[in-house]
């Protein structure tokens, strides 16, 4: 395992923190060092996304549940697209502060470890 997969796993066991309109999204800076530890998320305009293609509707409905626990148990909730029937989009944005913080991460790195 290289350093970045130890970061991506750190970043993974990490639990989304409180955020209010007073806390400052991230900077570019930081939000760049983060998206280094999630690469197969996109990120701009102060959201990162991914899409998941799957077999069919059954398996891509299954994933959506599984990430709607995941983001359940942290208190930070992605927009969840079921698409073209087996396709899940996701966007993590925090509403609260208006960009991305760190919780945004933290759920994409949990995500992505989902089987």
């Amino acid at each position: 395992m290289d350093e970045q997969d130890g970061q991506a796993c750190d970043l993974a066991s990490k639990r989304c923190g409180p955020c209010n309109k007073e806390t400052p999204p991230l900077d570019a800076g930081r939000c760049g060092e983060l998206h280094v530890l999630v690469p197969e998320w996109e990120m701009g305009q102060g959201r990162i996304t991914r899409e998941f293609r799957f077999r069919d509707f059954k398996e891509a409905m299954a994933f959506a549940n599984r990430v709607g626990d995941v983001a359940e148990g942290e208190g930070h909730h992605p927009d969840i697209f079921v698409n073209r029937w087996r396709y899940v989009h996701l966007t993590l944005t925090t509403h609260a502060i208006g960009g991305l913080s760190e919780n945004d991460f933290i759920v994409a790195a949990k995500i992505d470890r989902l089987p």
